[in-house]
């Protein structure tokens, strides 16, 4: 029989690819049996413990084989649980449809697993995505990075992929679904590494992210979905509280045009403000949500393996250190870091002419000098002015404009960035450069005071955070760390209203076919649950379809 050993303590050196044989004995100590009475070691879960620096050690769960389970007395601190396989996605098959084709907007990771699911039940959507194709994306923003050069369309936050494309590829999340094994596999399947599989913390790094979007993209087609690039959603058609066409514009030869659609997932992402401007004329429901903005802040990878690992730093099996901060100041505002990237760079991620906005990135290998990530202050509703639900929108695009104001203020090329170091910003100077480590932002960087384009309760409330956070990890504001500004587009600051069905509720009693999906409509937060997203809002289509439903 096979069973499931959870809690099961592991050498650093039973992780590594030649810690086969090392597994195996761990596996019958803490199963209670004779190696040889084990057919069969499998790991399905690893993660590392260093809460002691003076004990850091691997925790897995396995799948051990034995031909009588009555036989096991697992150790102290493991439990034994009969094994039973995760369920495969079943899609729901819909066939004979006489409605149109659904149509997908954005081809981030909910409008990839919309359509991946869509297709695996049969039917053909159209998916539209206003940047370029993984290929002309990527010499986009590299051209971007060399002269300053922007593209507003195809740029590190439009695109195929979305924004997580050039990002550090994470793929854990808070949410709990069956379908995160479901993304795991298909990511697998399309060329992912496969630890992803078994890695509590799973990422895939931006490098190997651009190949699997790709094979997840000829698949689509393979399938029977239609790929449209560099077309932009310019409409929707709206009869009765119900979706009817969609009108496009092809971004290439500025044709715009209508096709018949009755099912529209708007899987548009966080940056497509003008798409959040359309469904506003259009009296789409939507409210205000929290977001978070801030700064990058950027530490020596060395210095945070130390604080992390103590002595076990630099052993193969840990990598490059993380870390996950949070703290509330003495008002209730709360700074946190967010999407972490441990030996990576900071990335000039604007869209827009006239605004400068940073993110993070990191290869696979996770191999740079440098460990990055975003330090952030809660932004509430309440802290905007009056009531439009695009007030964050706003928000957002002022403090980018006031970043690349400040920035070619000091004679900075066009697209730097503001920065300053921790010290310089805790005690009110501006100009220093960092003494500790060179600032990886492609675009270059601008010594200059953040205070000058962050609101001040961002500001104060990020200088009250810094020294909290360095007492839960040693170092954090070291007085030569950079921080590096804008952080605006950490998430949506809109909430598209969805009802019954996961549709946009546009008349009551009326199913609208409209599906907002994913980060960008308020639901998501990264790559993982934006893919789960996309599958359920895909899953509610295909049994709506299949049972003849509209």
């Amino acid at each position: 029989m096979k069973v499931r050993l959870t809690g099961v303590s592991l050498p650093l050196d039973a992780l590594l690819p030649e810690g086969g044989g090392l597994l195996r004995q761990c596996a019958a100590r803490a199963a209670g049996v004779a190696e040889g009475d084990m057919a069969e070691v499998r790991l399905l879960r690893r993660s590392i413990d260093a809460r002691k620096k003076d004990d850091v050690h691997g925790v897995a769960q396995l799948v051990v084989e034995v031909p009588d389970g009555s036989k096991l007395q697992p150790a102290r601190g493991v439990s034994a649980n009969p094994y039973e396989p995760p369920e495969p996605l079943r899609a729901v098959q819909v066939r004979g449809c006489a409605e149109p084709r659904p149509v997908v907007v954005g081809m981030g990771p909910a409008g990839l697993f919309a359509a991946w699911y869509l297709v695996q039940a049969g039917l053909r959507p159209l998916v539209i995505e206003r940047g370029a194709p993984v290929e002309q994306r990527v010499a986009d923003v590299e051209r971007f990075e060399a002269t300053g050069v922007l593209n507003p369309q195809s740029n590190v936050q439009f695109g195929e992929g979305g924004a997580g494309t050039f990002s550090d590829g994470k793929l854990n999340s808070g949410i709990k679904s069956p379908h995160i094994r479901h993304v795991l596999e298909v990511l697998a399947e399309a060329g992912a590494p496969e630890d992803i599989l078994v890695d509590a913390q799973p990422h895939i790094g931006t490098d190997r992210l651009r190949d699997v979007v790709r094979t997840l993209r000829e698949r689509l087609v393979e399938a029977g979905a239609e790929v449209r690039f560099h077309t932009l959603l310019e409409g929707i058609g709206l009869r009765e509280g119900r979706v009817e066409s969609v009108q496009l514009r092809d971004l290439g030869t500025g044709r715009s045009y209508d096709e018949q659609a009755s099912r529209l997932v708007l899987a548009c992402g966080h940056s497509a403000r003008d798409t959040f401007e359309l469904l506003a004329r259009l009296g789409v429901p939507m409210e205000r949500k929290p977001f978070a903005v801030g700064v990058r802040i950027e530490h020596p990878q060395s210095l945070i393996d130390r604080s992390q690992y103590g002595a076990a730093a630099g052993h193969p099996a840990l990598g490059a250190a993380r870390y996950k901060l949070a703290v509330r100041d003495a008002a209730g505002r709360g700074a946190y870091t967010f999407c972490m990237c441990p030996g990576g760079t900071v990335v000039s991620a604007a869209s827009e002419p006239g605004g400068v906005c940073v993110n993070g990135m990191s290869l696979h290998s996770r191999s740079g000098a440098n460990a990055n990530s975003a330090l952030l202050a809660e932004v509430a509703p309440g802290d905007l002015p009056g009531t439009d639900p695009l007030a964050g929108v706003a928000f957002q695009r002022r403090i980018e404009q006031q970043a690349c104001e400040l920035a070619v203020g000091t004679g900075a090329a066009p697209y730097a960035s503001p920065a300053q170091t921790v010290g310089g910003f805790l005690a009110g100077r501006a100009g220093q450069p960092s003494t500790l480590l060179e600032p990886t932002c492609p675009r270059g960087v601008a010594w200059a005071s953040l205070r000058d384009c962050l609101p001040s309760f961002v500001t104060d409330a990020l200088a009250e955070a810094l020294p909290a956070l360095d007492r839960r990890l040693r170092g954090f504001a070291h007085p030569e760390a950079v921080l590096t500004g804008v952080e605006a587009r950490s998430s949506s600051p809109v909430r598209i209203l969805r009802g019954e069905g996961l549709q946009a509720p546009l008349r009551e009693g009326v199913p609208s076919g409209l599906y907002p999906c994913g980060e960008g409509a308020g639901y998501a937060g990264g790559i993982m649950s934006s893919a789960v997203d996309g599958l359920r809002v895909a899953e509610a289509i295909a049994a709506d379809l299949a049972e003849g439903r509209r």
